[in-house]
């Protein structure tokens, strides 16, 4: 039976609806000043050129673009998964679980914004292999493929379903 209670779901729709927020929070921040974002990354690479190219500035401004279009992409994307979860048959349990896990999906773009921070003053190559990139990358990832995972085995193939008495 699809049922739509909320309070299952509170904490993965959270953290999505902070993923949302930080998207529309940094995409203001650019039009704001946008002049703050250009001159972290000049400053930096002005401090460490040997780490550094012709290209680095424009790809390093790029990992900050791609923080916002990824928040908010994706935190739209685990929005409407978690709404698939609120109304599936799954157990209360599972329910939470996978709301939290798809909810986790939104650290996915703080990859990018930590190698955005860390680029200038380490090098690009150095920022995608850095630990803290590599945590969000692992985190939002796994905590999306994992509450989708749970999703789909109940909605295709009937897996994990609430047993309710008659």
């Amino acid at each position: 039976m699809i049922s739509a209670d909320i309070s299952t779901i509170k904490v993965g729709l959270a953290i999505v609806l902070i993923g949302l927020f930080f998207s529309v929070g940094l995409g203001i921040s650019f039009g704001v000043n946008e002049d703050a974002y250009q001159e972290y990354v000049a400053e930096g690479i002005a401090a460490h050129p040997e780490l550094h190219n012709a290209t680095s500035a424009d790809k390093i401004w790029r990992y900050a673009l791609r923080t916002h279009f990824h928040a908010g992409g994706i935190a739209a994307f685990c929005l409407g998964l978690i709404v698939f979860v609120m109304f599936s048959d799954l157990s209360r349990r599972l329910k939470s679980i996978s709301s939290i896990s798809i909810g986790l999906g939104s650290f996915y773009p703080l990859a990018w914004l930590s190698m955005f921070f860390l680029a200038p003053s380490i090098g690009r190559g150095a920022a995608h292999e850095h630990i803290l990139t590599k945590l969000f990358t692992f985190v939002g990832v796994a905590g999306l493929l994992l509450g989708s995972l749970i999703l789909v085995a109940n909605l295709f193939f009937g897996f994990f379903r609430e047993h309710r008495e008659a």
